[in-house]
Order: structure tokens, then C-alpha cells, then sequence
């Protein structure tokens, strides 16, 4: 049976990555600390399963507990930076390692890991349109 529907993926409201138990202080000084996006309290009834929020105009970035964690090394969520330079130079200074890769067209970027291993592609327009 087929079914005739109108409708339209318009965007993606959150990214959601892993992490250990107990580790949410952690979360936060790399997500919010040294990336600059804000925690936000989870809703109540999620709270209880742990892990943070993070959110910074439309982007927003959930950290779940995962039992069995491991980090994502290839998927990962690609953020767009307005001042990559200065944010690199952060890091640098944190002690986080950063990979070069080569860029998307019309970009510059950097890859880095979060506390966890998560892989994270900073990416920043040669243009801004």
C-alpha cells in the first residue's frame, strides 16, 4: 500500500554523541570551556540517565551515557567555527591534539577529539556568505 504523503527533512535540530558514566565535568570543560557552547539543563525525566546538554544559537550538542562506551573515531559531527585561528591556539594551549586533514572546498578546519575520543571536524568558510 502506498501512501501519498507531503513532507520535508528541513534540518538537523541535535547531534547526539556518547560518553562514560560519570564523566559529565569532564563534558563540560572541553564542550563548553574550551568550545564555548553553553550547557543547558537536560529535561528532568532524561536527567536522571546523566550525560549533558550544549547548545550555542541553533546548534546543539547532546552528550549521552553509553554502558559500553567507545569513542566515534570516524563518524563524527562537523562544527562550523567563526575564528578557527583562535580557537586552534586554545586548544593548543589545553594539550588537546588537533589532526590536520585536507579541507573541504572553501573551508579551512582542523580535527580534534573531546575528552572522550569522539571525533570533531572544526570547520570555519573561507567566505562567509
Amino acid at each position: 500500500m502506498r501512501h501519498h504523503l507531503t513532507m520535508s527533512i528541513v534540518a538537523i535540530d541535535h547531534v547526539q554523541l556518547a560518553m562514560p558514566a560519570g564523566e559529565e565535568s569532564a563534558a563540560v570543560a572541553f564542550y563548553a570551556d574550551l568550545l564555548g557552547i553553553a550547557q543547558v539543563p537536560k529535561p528532568p525525566h532524561l536527567a536522571k540517565r546523566g550525560g549533558c546538554w550544549f547548545e550555542h544559537g541553533s546548534l546543539k550538542v547532546h552528550l549521552g551515557v553509553e554502558a559500553d562506551f567507545r569513542p566515534a573515531r570516524k563518524a563524527h559531527p562537523a562544527l562550523l567555527v567563526d575564528g578557527l585561528a583562535a580557537l586552534v591556539v586554545r586548544l593548543r594551549e589545553a594539550g588537546v591534539p588537533l589532526a590536520d586533514d585536507e579541507p573541504l572546498e572553501g573551508y579551512d578546519g582542523v580535527y580534534v577529539s573531546d575528552k572522550f575520543g569522539n571525533r570533531i571536524e572544526l570547520l570555519e568558510p573561507l567566505e562567509w556568505t
